[in-house]
Formats: C-alpha cells, structure tokens, sequence
C-alpha cells in the first residue's frame, strides 16, 4: 500500500508510524504531497514539525475495507487542531488529507470585514425549519433544531412560511412544521447575541407557501415586534460587505412587491427579479450590480440523477474566468426531490452499500468528495493557485454523512485568493 499525506495546513506535519519493528516517519509541508509504503493497519501520531515537534493526535488508520473510491473522516480527539480525511484513489493508493479545525460556531471572526458577502462560501440548509412530514415532506433532521444547526456552521436559513390564524407559521407546501416566526426569530437573536455568535452572520431566505394577500404585511409587522426588531436586519437591495452586517440578518425576500415596506422593493433586502421553477440549467438574476447566478433544479426524475444534480450544483459555485471580481454571487441548492423515487433524504443520504457497490451515494458524501478534491489540487500539482469557491448552499440533512460536508465547505472561505488576502491583512 501507499499512503499520500496532504497538508493542507500553515504547518509543517510529521506523521509518525511503525512498520514491522522500525519507526518511520513522514514530513510533509504545507500544500506539498508526501508520499510513502504504508501498512495496511496501524497507529499513527501526526505533530506539529520543525521546532514545535509536539505530538497532538494519535490515531488508527486501516487502508482497507473498500471496493471503489470513497472518503472518511478519521476519529480524532476534540482538541485537536485538525480535520483528517482519509481517501482511496486506488486499489493500493491512499491519501490522508489534513486542514485546520475551524471553529464553527464563529468561524466568520476569522475573515476580515471588508470581504463581500458573495465571496463567503456560506453553508445553509434548504426548508430549514421542515422537521416533519417524512418521506417528501421533512428535509432536516429533528436532532438538529436552529440553535444546532448555528453551532454547527449554518449561516444560510431557507424560512417557508404560511399565514395561520393571523400569525405566520413554519410550513413545506401543505405540511405544516409547528414553528413560529416568532420562535424563529428568538433563535436567531438568541445566536447573533451570544459570544460566538456576535461575529457572525445570518442569510434569511424567506419564502411563501400558500397564497396569502396579507403575507408580507404579516413578515413586516412580525419583524417589526419579534426579537431584536428591525435592528437585527439589513435590508438594503445590495450584496453587503461582512463588517456591516456582523451580529444581524441579510434579508433575502422571495416574497412581495415592496408594498407597505418602507422603502419598497429597495428596504426588502436582496429580492430576486424572477425564480423559474426547477430551471435544470439554472438562471442568473441581477441584485444591484451584483450577478447572481442561481441553479435550484430540484424536480429531477429519480435517484438515478443524482450524479447529474451534483455535477450541476457544484458548478455554478467554479468561477468562470470572465466573472468580475466581487461582482457574482452563486447560489447553489445541494436539495432535491420527487415522488416516488427521489425522497429528500434519499437524494441527500443515497441508500445501501454504495461502498461495496450495492446501492447509491448520495448528494452530501458526493458533495464532500468533490470539495476535498478541489481542496488537493494545488497540493497534488494540477493546479498552481488555490481553488477560489464562493456562494450560498442550500442542503437536506446537512449533518449527514457525519457532519463531514459543512467543515469542508466552510475551509474554502480560506483558500484561494481570499488566503492571499487574510495573510496580508
């Protein structure tokens, strides 16, 4: 066996095992492939190199087990200060990627104020608040309420509300979700108010679900009494920079015409022109000055398309080479669903052995695999700059596999050009 060790991290790594009676060990710098024979089953201490040789994680590894390419997180302690994957690319060759542990709860304190919010790479769940109605109907798990999802690195809230008795009331479609806006809105000040929350930001998608006359005078005025008022929001039709709206809500209206809002259209904060209905090739739109390029088909014929819907979805998150600099934002669903053979957590999660080549992989771990490729490019030499992905997703049950993705997902606001940035700030 070989095993292929890639740091991605500002250190310098040692990684340490024993083969046969012989200890071994294994330096590799930062974004540069170490590659070395490797036991199929052993210990491995990973430390820091050069003079702060200071072991901080031992861990098992066993290169086996696997019949196609797939990736998994190694088990490491929770004060480690790195994230481990470990990847089969072939029959005989593994890679053991390694990227700093961000903090979750507050990993926006980490990037500087002056950075547009569409050039965050921001994660966010799709029908947020849609913990019921299972199979079609539920799109997050129940073990993963707001205060969760924030702790784990959620930043984008996809809000379907529907009007109930003069008070509006989570729902997906016709299934109704029992949360209020009010209660929505105590999590997210609750969030933006508390120590590690202060840092952050909150996108707020807030959609429609049944016909209402009354809707968005009912959004207004709930805002207007709800936790933290309208001081918690920006409401400006522009893409803000990240300083002016630490600790409050970006509004994202897919809902009115500006009537009974001060200021119309313009005080409903980011408001898409048009969203045609599961556009497969997605659809651009403009916010101000700013592009935005959209792809949430989400009809797709069965499981069998999940592969196309990754493909898909991960593109418009690849800059084209002709995108102004700070001018796109892409907003990309990772969601999808159809009756009866594309389940929301069907297409999220996949179903069977997919490993052992008995079943389907699903949107998430397909997604993670994706990232940590783009993550190794410059690494392993096919690229010579860092890959620079930015937008907002959108994703059923966010925590599974394991709650790999959203780490992988919230390194790529560190790489790329915006790294060059932070090193220089």
């Amino acid at each position: 066996m070989h095993l292929t060790l890639l740091n991605l991290c500002d250190e310098s790594l040692v990684l340490s095992y024993k083969h046969g009676s012989a200890i071994h060990q294994l330096l590799a710098l930062p974004s540069r492939p170490s590659t070395a024979k490797f036991p199929k089953s052993c210990s491995v201490t990973i430390s820091l190199g050069g003079e702060k040789h200071i072991d901080w994680a031992s861990v098992n590894i066993k290169l086996s087990g696997t019949h196609r390419a797939s990736y998994k997180p190694v088990t490491v302690p929770e004060d480690c200060l790195w994230r481990i994957y470990l990847c089969k690319t072939s029959r005989k060759h593994y890679k053991l990627i390694v990227i700093p542990r961000r903090s979750l709860p507050s990993f926006l304190s980490d990037v500087p104020d002056d950075t547009l919010l569409s050039d965050c790479l921001l994660p966010g769940t799709h029908d947020t608040m849609a913990f019921y109605g299972w199979p079609f109907s539920q799109c997050q798990s129940i073990t993963t309420p707001l205060d969760v999802q924030f702790q784990s690195g959620i930043r984008v809230l996809d809000i379907r509300l529907t009007p109930v008795k003069g008070r509006l009331i989570a729902y997906h479609g016709a299934y109704p979700q029992k949360t209020s806006f009010q209660d929505i809105l105590i999590s997210v000040h609750n969030f933006l108010t508390s120590p590690a929350g202060s840092s952050e930001t909150i996108v707020m998608s807030i959609k429609q679900e049944a016909p209402s006359n009354v809707f968005s005078q009912l959004v207004h005025d709930e805002i207007k009494v709800g936790a933290g008022g309208w001081d918690m929001w920006f409401l400006k039709s522009r893409i803000p920079k990240l300083g002016e709206v630490r600790g409050k809500v970006v509004m994202f209206s897919r809902f009115g015409n500006g009537d009974g809002w001060e200021g119309g259209l313009n005080g409903m904060g980011i408001h898409p022109t048009y969203w045609p209905d599961s556009a497969k090739g997605g659809f651009s739109w403009m916010c101000n000055d700013t592009l935005v390029r959209t792809n949430d088909w989400y009809h797709i014929p069965s499981f069998l398309s999940i592969p196309e819907k990754v493909a898909l979805a991960s593109g418009v998150l690849q800059p084209l080479p002709s995108d102004p600099p700070g001018r796109v934002l892409p907003i990309s669903f990772f969601s999808a669903s159809s009756f009866p053979l594309a389940a929301p957590q069907t297409v999220s999660q996949g179903f069977g052995w997919p490993k052992w080549g008995l079943g389907v992989e699903g949107v998430n771990i397909r997604m993670g695999r994706w990232a940590l490729d783009r993550l190794s490019e410059v690494a392993e030499g096919e690229k010579r700059e860092e890959p620079f992905l930015h937008g907002w997703t959108f994703m059923d049950y966010y925590e599974e596999p394991k709650n790999e993705l959203v780490p992988l997902l919230v390194e790529f606001n560190f790489r790329g050009s915006k790294r060059l940035q932070y090193a220089k700030s």
